[in-house]
């Protein structure tokens, strides 16, 4: 049995509209507090856009996310999943970054989740824009690299950006190949599209054996296939899970600093996710929510609602582990 302090308040004992926002109307713990050992999953937000290329406002998203997520119920009404029955879950807060200064916010981030990790919690994170994956792999892949699973229009995989810099969020995956963070032959990519300035980073996955699934191929095979093959390349080991909310199709997620035409649709978004069930998933951010140009809210109440996906998912795993309580 989970504990009942980290279940969330429920909208027939108080409106959903009133209280304190917390991803999921979970109780908030922070990294001090006696209870942390308590907690199975971790919710994590990345208030953090310094990667940022082109349209800023990432660093919004966990605030306007957390605000949207009291929508969001107990019970998953496609695969009943319950999580908060399976797992101890709460609101570990903001990782605070550097707006002045890209590479002090990565290492503020990367400390963050060694608390995280060390207590031997399971993190779902909130961002901020791409380049946050990078901190949190070198936390959670510094002992051995991990299998990853990339829903995004984009690879992230570029070298380089305005003459030689090197941390983007068009950058964080080539890094994390390159410092040992992700094993690439159990990287799989799924849902790239859209105008390229090049091939490089497609050159880039050939080279070291990344699986890129272009959209047109997603659309063609459909979600159970793609999922099937997914799973295959991410095998039983240790496996990362990047959801960028650009994957979705600006006409169901218009809040992102980078939309690409052609995407899946929200059910589509929702269904990749219920197929990673059974992985061995170790942790998951959902990124790129961008609430200036999210003017209605719907692309952060899509951000939350993929999150809630993958809690049901990653709670499964605990419950399975009997860990929790």
């Amino acid at each position: 049995m989970t504990n009942s302090d980290f279940r969330p308040v429920s909208g027939v004992d108080l409106p959903r509209f009133a209280g304190i926002a917390t991803f999921m109307r979970l109780p908030h713990i922070l990294l001090d507090d006696e209870r942390l050992s308590q907690v199975d999953i971790g919710l994590i937000g990345v208030p953090w856009d310094g990667g940022t290329t082109n349209r800023p406002g990432p660093r919004h998203a966990p605030r306007q996310l957390r605000d949207l997520s009291s929508m969001v119920r107990h019970e998953n009404g496609a695969t009943r999943i319950r999580p908060y029955d399976l797992a101890n879950c709460a609101d570990l807060g903001d990782v605070g970054p550097n707006p002045a200064d890209v590479e002090d916010s990565m290492k503020r981030i990367t400390a963050f989740y060694d608390r995280v990790k060390a207590a031997g919690i399971m993190p779902l994170t909130a961002g901020g824009d791409h380049l946050s994956s990078l901190p949190i792999l070198r936390s959670l892949g510094r002992d051995r690299p991990l299998g990853m699973i990339h829903f995004d229009s984009h690879t992230d995989l570029f070298h380089s950006y305005f003459g030689g810099f090197k941390y983007t969020h068009g950058t964080p995956f080539r890094r994390a190949v390159e410092e040992g963070l992700l094993d690439p032959k159990r990287v799989c990519m799924i849902g790239i599209r859209g105008p390229a300035y090049d091939f490089e980073d497609r050159d880039f996955a050939d080279a070291v054996g990344i699986r890129v699934i272009p959209i047109e191929e997603f659309h063609a095979r459909g979600v159970d296939d793609v999922m099937l093959e997914a799973r295959e390349i991410a095998g039983s080991g240790e496996t990362y899970v990047s959801y960028d909310i650009d994957f979705i199709d600006p006409a169901f997620a218009p809040g992102t600093g980078t939309p690409e035409i052609g995407g899946p649709n929200s059910y589509q978004a929702l269904q990749v996710v219920r197929a990673l069930r059974g992985l061995n998933i170790v942790g998951a951010d959902m990124v790129e929510v961008s609430p200036p140009f999210d003017t209605s809210g719907a692309t952060a109440f899509l951000g939350v609602t993929v999150m809630f996906e993958l809690l049901c998912v990653m709670a499964e795993i605990i419950g399975k582990r009997g860990k929790a309580g």
